[in-house]
């Protein structure tokens, strides 16, 4: 893999520029200052036939437009809302991505949010750190039980299905709802998100972000979801209508929220942090050494796969 030249949109993980700058050659795009990226990418346009990037450093049709070599988009994610698949498509560049290694790691930090919001943990922790619990002899506010709460979840793929097995080992009927029904007995599906919302006392978001699925957490979906419900959202920040969700949680109108994703990252309404019923995340899902590693040597695997002329790991397109 020594000729594939590789652009690196960002400094996503050690171990990935550490192995990339050994096996390729690398090209790392913060190394120019933001005012002279686009004469810095022309500089090597002519000799990059792969990019590496994430959803917070997409491959979007003006990058790839200007990259007249390229051959493979390799995503540090298992979303692919962040590339251009048309202008792939169109190219004949083929796009990677790395699922299934996180499916775990992302589906227990959906379990945890939903635990720490309804038992409010960060809150019971902060509590004790602030010397409250001696001050006040004990008397943290009672909180909501997890157990035997409906589940409902929009998208039942890999993840979602993940999710699934581990609340129902809490009792918690699970519901569903995605374009098609499947052939889950055990899961009750319905025809649209307002309807699961409405049968459900956890809404969890953990469907795959497209055109369809961009606002699918809509104003009416909150409203059915109601005032002791909690909204989880370990899929994109788009998928939630992000205005409407601030307004829902200051006014009452919505439970309570867990959010590992927001709409614009790292820049998180400010009108969240004083609130008591929402637990925040920095887009941790994948966040643990195991998954970051397996997900590293999955990009590696395809770049080295596209380089050898031989079958992809996990193909997009």
């Amino acid at each position: 893999m020594e000729s594939l030249e590789v652009l690196l949109l960002d400094p996503m993980n050690e171990y990935l520029e550490q192995e990339l700058d050994r096996r390729c050659r690398l090209v790392r795009l913060w190394e120019s200052p933001p005012d002279r990226r686009a004469d810095f990418v022309r500089a090597h346009a002519a000799s990059i036939r792969a990019v590496v990037g994430s959803p917070g450093y997409g491959a979007y049709a003006a990058l790839i437009d200007s990259l007249p070599a390229l051959e493979i988009i390799a995503s540090f994610s298992v979303g692919i809302d962040h590339i251009d698949l048309a202008k792939c498509k169109e190219r004949g560049i083929r796009v990677t991505n790395t699922p299934d290694v996180l499916t775990d790691d992302v589906a227990d930090l959906a379990v945890g949010l939903a635990i720490a919001t309804l038992r409010k943990i960060p809150q019971a922790d902060r509590y004790v750190r602030a010397g409250q619990w001696k001050n006040h002899n004990g008397a943290f506010t009672l909180t909501t039980r997890f157990s035997g709460k409906r589940v409902g979840i929009i998208g039942l793929g890999r993840i979602g299905l993940a999710i699934a097995r581990r609340v129902e080992a809490f009792d918690c009927p699970v519901n569903y709802h995605q374009r098609t029904k499947q052939a889950y007995p055990s899961y009750t599906y319905y025809p649209s998100a307002v309807e699961l919302a409405a049968n459900s006392d956890v809404l969890v978001v953990a469907c795959l972000l497209s055109a369809q699925t961009r606002h699918i957490v809509n104003r009416e979906v909150m409203e059915a979801l109601g005032p002791k419900g909690v909204l989880i959202n370990i899929g994109r920040g788009a998928h939630v209508d992000e205005a409407e969700l601030v307004a829902a949680l200051v006014d009452g109108r919505l439970g309570g929220a867990g959010l590992d994703v927001f709409e614009d990252e790292p820049n998180v309404p400010e009108a969240l942090f004083p609130l008591d019923n929402v637990v925040l995340g920095p887009h941790v899902g994948s966040g643990t050494h195991g998954t970051r590693t397996a997900m590293v040597d999955l990009v590696l695997g395809n770049l080295e796969a596209h380089a050898s002329n031989e079958p992809l790991l996990t193909p997009v397109v």
